[in-house]
């Protein structure tokens, strides 16, 4: 027996990505080492594009509990370096705070909604690809097992077994940088009313990223968990740094970049609690996004610094850019060539994550040089044009896909969280996880439409100071529009559907 689809993690990334299958009416089968989701401290909240994705879905709501569209985020840092966004036009950043861990159970709840299988335990350990599809090699807890599948998407992470099975490249650059992070207990006479650390014979260390001559002080408080106080210095001498990390390995490397004791105890509770050491900071990106019938997604396709928080934005918006692609390829109606479209929109906004990423870790280093450098760059970003550049950069939102075609001003982008006339949102059209046009031309536009009717829902609407027509594609990016809708237009939208859904379908007398 042949599976259509098989995913090789039940990260964040690997259930969405079943989750979009699913809603194409295809379900795959989702493999994982772990034996249930983990618990592990990761990532501590969700910022950018990604947001309004999940409430094109109905997921912001669901997971967040708040019944009204998701707000701008004024503000940021970069680098520990402030950002305000008040007064940036179609400001994009928004941000969530939440644990990954709720993020996994949340989406493993959706998957299992979906009637999709999960076999948690289970971890590929080879593969073999042909011009038919994968073989892939399986440990189990009762016995290894081979599953023979179409296509086979690796969303296991930065060390991917898919990845390096698939003879994938992963080229880039390890930062010379040892950073230090865990969950600690600090006494209240040390707590300040604002959230700050306030330490003995030092001074105030701020919530988030704080940058010394000496090297950075991370320290961060929230979700009700004990404080995460961590440290990153450069050039760091790697021979004491053995094992796992330990507290008194903590308070030496801070002792370093202080100059001073710092107050801090082992957290009360079972944790789990965050314990970890990075030695060099690895910037990379693969090859390519696809090699035949593997696709990679996440961290499987790309690794950086997680300042700023950019990493679950960047693997989520990949996974929800190919999903319905590739459940297009697999229910027939699109070539495999639709996926190609996958690594040519996507790579793209991977290089801008690893170049702020990279830009980020050099300001951190130590030294008179940079504080100059820093001072200069705060002084920029407070330039309105500066701000505006950065919110989009760090949105993920400052690529525009090329969707061939008559160009339009729309086109590339994802589409406004626009209200209709009626009062929909038009991002609420988008939960089934279908193409929508959106036809605001008073009926002229749907029979264009009516061939691609099993594909693409047509939305007959009124906005105000709207185009004529937009075609949407899945993820929310508007592949085609237009302010008028002459004959010429018709011709482009019809080669729009043809591009990004298929063949026309011959309709029956």
């Amino acid at each position: 027996m042949t599976v259509d689809v098989v995913i090789s993690g039940a990260g964040p990334n690997g259930l969405m990505m079943a989750c979009e299958l699913a809603l194409a009416g295809v379900k795959p089968v989702v493999l994982d080492a772990l034996p249930g989701p983990g618990d592990e401290p990761k990532a501590n909240g969700l910022v950018g594009q990604v947001i309004r994705q999940l409430d094109m879905r109905g997921l912001y709501r669901s997971f967040t509990g708040d019944p009204n569209p998701p707000e701008p985020a004024y503000g940021w840092i970069f680098s520990g370096l402030p950002l305000n966004f008040v007064g940036v036009e179609d400001n994009p950043m928004r941000a969530i705070l939440m644990k990954q861990p709720v993020l996994v159970r949340l989406l493993y709840q959706r998957t299992r909604d979906l009637g999709i299988e999960v076999r948690w335990g289970h971890s590929v350990t080879a593969l073999a690809a042909d011009s038919d599809g994968v073989s892939v090699d399986v440990s189990a807890p009762g016995g290894a097992y081979t599953l023979r599948t179409d296509w086979l998407v690796g969303a296991d992470g930065g060390r991917s077994t898919v990845r390096k099975q698939s003879g994938i490249g992963f080229p880039g650059h390890t930062s010379p940088t040892m950073a230090r992070l865990a969950h600690v207990s600090i006494a209240d006479e040390f707590r300040t009313e604002n959230g700050e650390f306030d330490v003995p014979g030092f001074g105030r260390i701020p919530f988030g990223h704080n940058r010394y001559d000496t090297g950075m002080v991370m320290y961060f408080e929230a979700h009700g968990d004990p404080p995460m106080l961590g440290t990153l210095e450069f050039d760091a001498s790697s021979d004491d740094a053995t094992g796992e990390l330990t507290y008194d390995e903590l308070r030496q490397s801070l002792r370093r970049v202080l100059g001073v004791d710092v107050p801090f105890d082992a957290p009360a509770g079972p944790g789990p609690h965050a314990m970890r050491r990075i030695d060099g900071q690895n910037t990379r990106q693969a090859d390519a996004y696809r090699a035949g019938r593997i696709l990679l997604i996440g961290d499987a396709a790309h690794v950086h610094s997680a300042m700023g928080g950019p990493g679950l934005n960047l693997g989520l918006q990949d996974t929800l850019n190919v999903g319905w692609k590739l459940a297009a390829v697999v229910n027939g109606w699109a070539p495999a060539e639709l996926l190609d479209t996958y690594e040519s929109e996507r790579y793209p906004v991977g290089e801008r994550v690893m170049m702020h990423s990279l830009a980020q870790i050099a300001l951190t280093a130590p030294g008179p040089e940079v504080r100059a450098l820093r001072s200069l760059l705060g002084e920029l970003l407070r330039l309105p044009d500066a701000t505006a550049h950065m919110a989009g950069l760090l949105a993920g939102a400052d690529v525009r896909y090329d969707m061939g075609g008559a160009p339009h001003p729309l086109a590339g982008y994802m589409v406004p969280d626009t209200v209709l006339d009626d009062g929909r949102r038009l991002t609420d059209l988008l939960h089934a996880g279908r193409g929508v046009l959106l036809d605001l031309s008073g009926g002229a536009v749907a029979s264009v439409a009516e061939p691609w009717g099993r594909r693409v829902d047509t939305v007959t609407a009124s906005m105000a100071d709207g185009p004529a027509a937009m075609l949407i594609r899945p993820d929310g990016y508007v592949a085609w529009a237009a302010d008028t809708f002459a004959a010429a237009d018709a011709e482009h939208l019809r080669a729009a559907l043809e591009r990004w859904f298929g063949l026309a379908e011959v309709l029956s007398a």
